[in-house]
């Protein structure tokens, strides 16, 4: 079974998944009694633990608003974020808890079944949370030193748990949607940096503070403190727009695709850089405002005529406050004031829909979100009227990068490369003749991992064997710990006949992530065919200590077991 690259791109993952738990500096949600408020959303950090705490003695009132904001409580230990579940997914037969014993938080998941290979019960550790509870919250935990995301999530606005986004309908449990330092960035301070060999290891703790401190936008402010204010902290609106801007975009864009330019690293970014040097964003041509997406809004909002009319001069703050959030009964008159910021000719407010303040009423489309379960897009492409009918969300065409940006062959080609993956056949010869060209320049043809690594998909998928092949090994020389990349190169070197390689390839594969279930399974496969019965019952347990839901494993070492599957014959 061939593996899918989208895996391969971190910052496409992270789109799938983390962004979607709060749009943090746009319209907070009032909290229902079904969770009591302690239980979602933490009281003011104190003392030593509290790394905003050095700047309350100056800042008080601004420390004070900001402890109690979802961003400020975004992250933190499982005890002090924890929210009771006790549900039973319908599509999987999957009945899931959440629980507190002893100051610990557990996640029990079990299924009865008739047959063995259904059958489930077991459970997990969590360890920390990640989503302040506004929005949504999902659980964190630990198995032999990586990490991983609970296949659970919380999602706020319709106060119920449910599946992860992207797995509304799944068949089996996903217990190994692996935790990403990018990710984590947006949700925690201080975070850890992956090793090498998977990026979901880290040395000690994936973050060592939680919640976003003041540091994460102000930047560090060390030598501000030790020297009593004389020393400047970075004085964001002083920034030139594209890096004022960056501080907030770093975290809320998104687009529809990512692509971290070469020898960068989103993890990298810190208050002051301009987020464009480190990555592009793309949107399709003709979508419609945010494409449907609840938690990227800048792409939309640079079509609308109140960020064209006032260029520069507006960015996020012009609409949000990054240091509170305004409570329900407050956020019409909130947001109805920043408007008149702008739009103050003399008699308007005391003229226009005086019965109906609630400008984002007329204004900004909130239609359901295309990307993420139980969500709402409050659409950021402010109009004269909009639509009460949910447009058509685009789902291909022609990619522009968000800003105006010019984008070159090889970041272009690998955002119709991540389109491509997602079943957009027309995207893949567009994402060839670019990555083609990005390839033959004297960078791309010698270090470029991700340039080769797409290239090999796309040849794979298309059935160019050999081609795949000369691409999956130049990106195993520029990145050896490339999982996907050496899996899907053992499925062409095996199906060559040369079934040593690809068992050396499929071993390194998991022997530096054994959470590459497709990857064990095709290790096992070949060992089976190559007589190696022991060696394949080993492997296939060992998928199944980090996916214990895999019934293609379950099925196939039940079989090996029981000797229905013969090994012996490749």
């Amino acid at each position: 079974m061939l593996l899918s690259r989208t895996a391969a791109n971190a910052a496409e993952r992270c789109v799938a998944f983390f962004l979607l738990i709060f749009a943090l500096l746009v319209l907070f949600l009032s909290w229902a009694p079904l969770v009591s408020r302690d239980s979602v959303i933490a009281g003011p950090k104190t003392g030593a633990a509290d790394p905003n705490a050095a700047c309350a003695p100056c800042h008080r009132e601004i420390y004070e608003r900001y402890s109690q904001t979802p961003m400020a409580n975004a992250s933190g230990v499982a005890a002090e974020g924890f929210i009771p579940a006790d549900f039973k997914h319908a599509s999987s037969g999957i009945h899931y808890r959440v629980s507190a014993e002893a100051g610990h938080v557990w996640l029990a998941y079990q299924r009865d079944s008739a047959s063995a290979d259904r059958m489930l019960n077991g459970r997990q550790e969590l360890r920390y949370f990640i989503g302040s509870g506004k929005r949504g919250r999902t659980y964190l935990f630990e198995q032999e030193g990586y990490w991983f995301e609970a296949p659970v999530n919380w999602y706020g606005k319709k106060r119920l748990w449910d599946m992860a986004p992207n797995h509304l309908a799944a068949q089996e449990m996903p217990l190994t949607m692996q935790v990403d330092p990018g990710c984590l960035h947006c949700h925690a301070s201080s975070v850890a940096h992956s090793l090498p060999d998977a990026r979901n290891r880290f040395a000690s703790e994936p973050f060592a503070t939680s919640g976003i401190t003041c540091a994460a936008c102000h930047g560090d402010g060390k030598a501000h403190v030790a020297s009593g204010g004389i020393a400047h902290i970075l004085k964001i609106g002083s920034l030139e727009p594209v890096r004022r801007d960056s501080v907030c975009l770093s975290c809320h864009l998104e687009g529809q695709a990512a692509v971290v330019r070469e020898g960068k690293t989103l993890e990298n970014f810190v208050p002051g850089d301009n987020l464009f040097d480190s990555a592009l964003f793309f949107v399709f041509k003709n979508e419609n405002g945010s494409g449907g997406r609840a938690t990227s809004q800048w792409e939309a909002l640079l079509r609308s005529e109140c960020k064209q009319k006032s260029g520069d001069r507006m960015t996020c703050t012009t609409c949000h406050d990054p240091h509170s959030s305004p409570t329900a009964d407050e956020k019409v008159a909130f947001y109805r004031q920043r408007c008149l910021q702008c739009h103050n000719q003399a008699g308007f407010a005391e003229q226009h829909h005086t019965e109906n303040p609630d400008c984002t009423a007329c204004h900004m489309a909130r239609p359901p979100s295309n990307d993420i379960s139980h969500e709402q897009v409050t659409d950021h492409w402010i109009k004269r009227r909009v639509s009460r009918e949910r447009l058509p969300v685009a789902t291909k065409g022609e990619l522009e990068a968000v800003g105006g940006i010019t984008a070159g062959y090889r970041d272009l080609g690998l955002a119709y490369a991540q389109m491509a993956a997602r079943g957009d056949q027309a995207a893949g010869p567009k994402a060839v003749e670019l990555l083609r060209r990005a390839e033959g320049s004297a960078k791309g043809s010698t270090g470029d991992h991700e340039v080769h690594a797409q290239l090999g998909f796309l040849e794979q998928v298309s059935g160019h064997a050999s081609e795949a092949g000369v691409e999956y090994r130049l990106a195993l020389q520029a990145d050896p710990y490339d999982a996907l990349a050496g899996g899907d190169l053992a499925l062409i070197v095996a199906k060559q006949h040369d079934y040593a390689t690809a068992e050396r390839l499929l071993k390194l594969v998991l022997e530096h992530d054994p959470s590459q279930s497709e990857a064990g399974v095709n290790l096992a496969l070949v060992e089976c065919g190559l007589g190696k019965r022991e060696a394949a019952i080993g492997t296939l347990d060992r998928v199944l200590e980090f996916a214990p839901d895999f019934t293609k494993a379950r099925s196939m070492v039940r079989e090996i077991r029981s000797k229905e599957r013969a090994c012996g014959t490749k």
